[in-house]
């Protein structure tokens, strides 16, 4: 696992608590994560999310992915964790437009250390969030601590690719993006086995080269002028935020981090 010393939880909280966090969101859109709702409809099918059930969000986020879960699929509830209290009232906020409120519960906690009872939950649920996450070792026990047995924990999350990243590559890619550290594919796998969980599915989506140019895209093609106005306007501020993206795009076309899928089932 490839590591950066200096970065805690609450760097993570101060970048979605400002223009960073909003910019993210006007590129991403409501789902914060790659491939939005194509990519939330394909982890749902492989998992067996289905009706009824009752799911928990760990890094939830703005809840985006739950109200999705319970609009789409049916899910009866859905507990959302996460760290940043700024994106939890956001969240709460949408929600209740949606109307949604009665299904999605937000929680304003470390998901590492949520509070929420063991065995309580039908699934654990998580998209690209657990990159942000210092402790990983930590988080997984978390999340097999709430799921049932015979639960499922599916998620996506950001990793280093096959190729592997240089340590100069490391340092720049964690710092760019916030990480204290960078789990691999077999990393997420043990973690999980070590857990006590089936791992079924620990695989690369292949989404991220193309993803990643798409958000240049957008940006560069059609919102720059929503864009600025997180950065007060500032066009240097924005083509930094451009050039960290445009090395992302290299790092993934290298095969040196990619998006990971990983579906478990809890023993």
């Amino acid at each position: 696992m490839k590591s950066l010393s200096g970065i805690g939880v609450a760097d993570v909280v101060s970048v979605y608590s400002s223009a960073p966090g909003d910019l993210y969101s006007l590129v991403f859109g409501q789902q914060v994560h790659m491939g939005g709702m194509k990519a939330s409809i394909d982890l749902a099918d492989r998992a067996g999310i289905a009706a009824g059930m009752k799911g928990v969000d760990l890094c939830c986020c703005n809840g985006a992915d739950m109200r999705f879960l319970v609009r789409f699929r049916g899910v009866a509830s859905m507990v959302g964790v996460d760290v940043t209290e700024k994106i939890v009232e956001r969240g709460r906020r949408l929600t209740e437009e949606e109307g949604l409120s009665d299904k999605v519960r937000f929680v304003l906690a470390d998901a590492c250390q949520s509070g929420l009872p063991s065995a309580s939950a039908d699934f654990i649920w998580s998209e690209d969030a657990w990159c942000y996450v210092p402790d990983k070792a930590k988080l997984i026990a978390e999340a097999a601590r709430i799921v049932r047995p015979g639960g499922v924990i599916a998620f996506t999350d950001w990793v280093e690719g096959p190729a592997g990243l240089s340590d100069s590559e490391a340092q720049l890619f964690l710092g760019l993006m916030t990480f204290a550290n960078v789990e691999d594919i077999p990393g997420y796998a043990k973690l999980l086995s070590g857990c006590g969980c089936e791992v079924r599915a620990a695989e690369d989506t292949g989404r991220f080269p193309r993803y990643a140019e798409l958000y240049i895209d957008m940006v560069e093609m059609q919102l720059m002028y929503d864009a600025l106005r997180p950065v007060g306007f500032r066009t240097d501020l924005l083509e930094t935020f451009l050039k960290g993206f445009r090395l992302l795009a290299e790092l993934a076309r290298n095969g040196k981090i990619a998006q990971a899928r990983f579906i478990a089932r809890r023993k």
